[in-house]
């Protein structure tokens, strides 16, 4: 039973203490493993013009759960633990100055810790969690805070793709068991009737705020993609002139076409006579069935208006994810944008430990995962906000009849 933590979401967010230990051990091996293709390629303290730091991502996995578990009185409260109490002192005097909220993102190489002092810090924490867990009641208020710093360090591994990826780095054996998209066959899209659906998580478990309630809601029929928009989909939109026509944007998105200077998706170096962009160090060929990816909303919005169709709402994607997948309904190859604007379930929204409340403003709502995302965070009700002009993380989308 405890291997089904390793690649179930639901199986993760339920997990008990013995389920929890072999994930948590699973977790810091891959940040570790994260660590060293950094260091390898001195890229730790990111490279100029991109704003990761991969030493302090990765330090902030081991600060993570000092500060949530083994520095917190409170742990036993679940998420009713006051994330302002007093906390017992680090381990690791310089950790809050490190890698703490108000810690100062602009390390120079004289201030930072090495390679060596975060592998220490990560294995010393990681004992001391363990420890903890180990003694803990069972129960979703106990393991609450220790399911919650797996989802984070979980989250990470995606994180540190994101800055491989624009650092230019091979992320060699880190990478396993996630990878670039499959290139995949086209299919019909997908006809699905009319229906009373529970949208958002229902109680127990770990529940993330943004996901936070289940309500039902009234969803017409509709037809969507049975998988994302393919790259050879999306060039169609660049060879019609998709980048050059005003008319297929919004106002806000041609904007940003405008001053971005943008003819094709980031790190994508030729579009007509096939798809060639940057991966890693190199630059590849994309197969025409595989994802298009890089997609600012913005983009995926044109591509739709230009194809005479739409992106899917909330609603519908989440129904056709959690019910469609024995009619092909695929997803896991990018994080897709849907349409309309993040807003918090009803009833829900509210900060609780380890969760900061939903930031919803001016912000666009990116469903399901990519093929970045480790098999046990790939999670069908979960939502990601991000900027419609956000553009360096996996994401595309798919489409629904207009």
């Amino acid at each position: 039973m405890a291997s089904g933590v390793l690649f179930d979401p639901q199986a993760a967010r339920c997990a008990d203490r013995d389920e929890l230990s072999l994930a948590l051990m699973d977790a810091r091996n891959r940040t570790l493993r994260w660590l060293a293709v950094f260091e390898s390629a001195g890229k730790l303290l990111g490279g100029e013009g991109h704003a990761a730091l991969p030493l302090r991502m990765i330090g902030q996995s081991g600060w993570l759960q000092e500060f949530w578990i083994s520095r917190h009185v409170q742990r036993a409260r679940g998420e009713a633990a006051d994330a302002a109490s007093l906390r017992l002192a680090s381990i690791d005097p310089q950790a809050d100055g490190w890698y703490g909220p108000g810690s100062d993102p602009a390390w120079s190489e004289a201030a930072a810790p090495s390679a060596a002092d975060i592998r220490g810090y990560l294995a010393a924490t990681l004992d001391t969690t363990l420890e903890l867990l180990a003694v803990a009641a069972p129960g979703d208020e106990a393991m609450h805070l220790f399911r919650l710093v797996l989802l984070l360090e979980d989250g990470l591994a995606e994180r540190l793709a994101v800055a491989a990826q624009w650092l230019q780095i091979d992320p060699g054996e880190a990478a396993a068991p996630c990878g670039p998209a499959p290139a995949r066959v086209q299919r019909e899209a997908l006809w699905i009737p009319a229906q009373r659906f529970l949208l958002g998580s229902a109680t127990g478990g770990l529940v993330p705020p943004n996901e936070r309630w289940a309500h039902a809601v009234d969803v017409p029929d509709f037809e969507i993609d049975a998988q994302p928009v393919s790259w050879a989909r999306f060039v169609e939109f660049a060879e019609d002139g998709g980048y050059d026509n005003a008319g297929v944007w919004s106002t806000v998105g041609w904007a940003w076409v405008q001053a971005e200077g943008r003819r094709a998706p980031r790190g994508v170096e030729q579009l007509r006579g096939g798809v060639l962009l940057q991966r890693g160090r190199e630059v590849q060929r994309a197969p025409g069935g595989q994802s298009a990816v890089h997609l600012s909303w913005f983009e995926a919005d044109a591509w739709c208006r230009w194809a005479g169709r739409r992106l899917p709402t909330e609603v519908e994607w989440e129904l056709a994810a959690c019910s469609a997948g024995s009619r092909g309904f695929a997803w896991g190859d990018v994080r897709e944008w849907t349409a309309g604007s993040a807003r918090a379930w009803p009833g829900g929204g509210a900060a609780v430990a380890g969760f900061a409340a939903p930031r919803v403003t001016a912000q666009r709502v990116l469903r399901g995962a990519s093929s970045w995302t480790l098999p046990r965070a790939a999670h069908p009700k979960a939502r990601r906000f991000a900027a419609d002009g956000c553009d360096d993380l996996f994401c595309g989308f798919r489409s629904c009849t207009a």
